[in-house]
């Protein structure tokens, strides 16, 4: 969930560090840090965000060429200056950043306790630091070699980097479950960041660490790469194809505004090149050389968190409508924690943003034990599940910075479409016009979206109605549950409004208890799907004294007569109205934050990636 970032090289390194740290914010704001190589070890840090940590430093000597940075989002211990990275050891020789949790902290920290070692922080990353500094003393060994072995004695998740006062010219870093890229620069100058965003600025060549790996980054030298069992690995080196302006707002207020309104690209691009409607030729290749699997399998086990998650529950509706093969949606942290029935028949399918979700990837661990076959749908291009999979899909969505997901749920449901209709002509459960008929709908989504983006002004002026409301329900009937789950989540995320989603129906069993004049009630009743028991469930809380926002098909009448608001989308086919209906919620969402004066791009206690447990 925290940022790290590092530089070693001839340039000055606290400019570096600051610009990455605020690119790698989206991943943790709660605190911020560096630490600088000059002549000793200089640590700058301070409860707050990297404008906080900037401010702070403007009267202290940043000069250096090495040097690491840290923002942080809590997990052990509150948000404060003592619990802000980076750690020193308590000789003060040493000092750590780190992402991650380690899981065996409090036996190791009693351990060093007994043998004098003082802790400073609620923090278990002191552990760490505090470890590989009594390895160094008592076994006399290198800086890199006491990283190394205390990392055999570390058990839970981490992406570190180190550095020693007396190794004026080195960091180590090492990874487990945690993201770490490293980046080559000319000469011998080294990077290294939780993602590539802080890195692509200076430099498109990359390494991907893996599990237990660890780096030596030397200034001028060559870098090496080696295992905590101290086997040399060769790394391979990755060409970014992430492009700066990607990583800016673009004239925007905030990045989630700009990301919502890249929608008709984001999903344009992940059709690209997979989707031909003049021969109906849908080429995914990972989809292809897996084909035989996914024909023959019993069932799809689809596994994802959060907006994932929702996605994943599309999908199921997607592929049992066109491809008739049974589909379960399982939360990765629910699915990893039980003993599920898998068997090498099913295909697991697991779908994460940043492609580094920590449950996801647990959840990809058991099934591989069990014989599953993996199919991966991520975002990030060499991200963690992408190289766990035996198989998978890139949504081509392009960077998403802010903490609300918005275009990778456009994304992902759109790569989900292109697999159910594939199986679904494969296995020949779709005629040849109705498959035609579905993949020009499918074609024509990103000019629907166009269109429904067209609503942002109605939708402005229903958020100021209800901007102050303390609650809202979300309902949904068929592919449009999951949108009503979404759009709820999408509200709680970000202006701190207490919502749900909920199939319509289900309201009678719970949730219309809650309903009065003063509960604002968003429906998802575009014209096709199930229509008609829509129109009902709106009587049911008009009748109750609900406020309606009703998104709506252009010109419909019915519901514009029972609804208090509605918005209106283009008619689009039931099965890939989610892709189009979502996007007026997350403007809704968007708009009420941003009258509530909520950080929409990094609200409180939330981090992009999720890559602890």
């Amino acid at each position: 969930m925290c940022g790290i970032v590092g530089y070693i090289g001839n340039a000055q390194a606290y400019p570096i560090l600051i610009k990455g740290l605020k690119r790698l914010e989206y991943r943790g704001y709660d605190s911020a840090g560096v630490a600088l190589m000059n002549g000793g070890i200089r640590v700058i840090k301070c409860k707050g965000k990297v404008s906080d940590l900037e401010a702070l430093a403007q009267s202290q000597n940043v000069h250096s060429s090495m040097g690491i940075g840290h923002t942080r989002w809590a997990t052990h211990g509150p948000p404060d200056d003592k619990n802000a990275h980076p750690h020193l050891s308590d000789s003060e020789s040493m000092v750590i950043i780190h992402n991650g949790i380690i899981e065996n902290y409090a036996a190791l920290k009693e351990g060093l306790q007994k043998r004098g070692y003082k802790f400073r922080s609620d923090t278990d990353t002191e552990v760490v630091v505090n470890l590989t500094d009594f390895i160094m003393r008592e076994e006399k060994v290198p800086f890199d070699e006491a990283v190394r072995k205390a990392l055999n004695e570390v058990v839970g998740a981490y992406a570190i980097a180190v550095m020693h006062k007396d190794w004026p010219d080195t960091i180590v870093a090492a990874k487990k479950g945690s993201p770490l890229v490293i980046g080559l620069g000319e000469h011998g100058e080294y990077y290294l960041a939780s993602d590539a965003t802080p890195i692509v600025e200076y430099t498109r060549n990359v390494i991907y660490l893996e599990d237990e790996q660890m780096a030596i980054l030397k200034k001028g030298e060559p870098l090496i790469v080696k295992t905590i069992k101290n086997i040399q690995i060769t790394p391979v080196i990755h060409e970014l194809e992430l492009e700066l302006e990607a990583i800016e707002k673009g004239g925007y207020e905030h990045f989630m505004l700009k990301e919502i309104f890249e929608q008709p690209r984001s999903i344009r691009d992940s059709l690209r090149g997979r989707l031909d409607v003049q021969t109906g030729r849908i080429s995914m290749a990972g989809l292809i050389d897996y084909d035989h699997k996914f024909k023959t399998a019993d069932r799809i086990i689809i596994v994802g968190c959060g907006t994932s998650w929702h996605a994943g529950l599309v999908g199921e509706y997607l592929i049992e409508e066109f491809a008739r093969i049974p589909v379960e949606v399982e939360y990765a942290s629910e699915f990893r924690y039980r003993n599920p029935v898998v068997s090498d028949r099913d295909i697991v399918v697991a779908i994460s943003q940043s492609g580094e979700t920590a449950d996801t990837l647990a959840a990809i661990e058991l099934a591989k034990s069990k014989g599953a076959t993996i199919f991966g749908i991520c975002n990030v291009v060499g991200s963690s599940i992408a190289r766990a999979s035996h198989a998978g899909a890139y949504t081509h969505a392009g960077p998403e910075i802010g903490v609300a997901s918005t275009k990778a749920f456009t994304a992902q449901v759109a790569v989900l479409s292109l697999i159910a209709l594939y199986l679904g002509r494969s296995l020949g459960h779709l005629a040849q016009k109705d498959f035609f008929r579905l993949i020009n709908e499918l074609d024509d989504l990103p000019q629907k979206v166009e269109e429904a983006l067209r609503t942002e002004a109605r939708v402005r002026e229903i958020a100021h109605l209800y901007k102050d409301a303390s609650n809202f329900l979300y309902l949904g009937r068929g592919f449009n549950f999951p949108v009503a789950l979404e759009g709820a989540l999408k509200l709680k995320e970000i202006s701190y409004i207490h919502a749900e989603g909920y199939p319509a129906a289900e309201m009678k069993h719970g949730p219309i208890a809650l309903i009065d004049e003063n509960m604002p009630v968003v429906v998802i009743a575009t014209r096709r799907g199930h229509y008609e028991k829509i129109i009902s469930n709106i009587q049911e809380v008009k009748a109750r004294g609900g406020r309606i926002i009703a998104l709506v098909n252009a010109g419909d009448q019915t519901v514009k007569n029972l609804a208090d608001h509605i918005i209106e989308v283009p008619e689009v086919e039931d099965a890939f109205s989610p892709i189009v209906n979502s996007v007026p919620l997350q403007l809704l969402a968007y708009h009420i934050a941003v009258m509530r004066g909520c950080n929409v791009d990094q609200p409180r206690n939330l981090a992009k990636s999720v890559t602890v447990e």
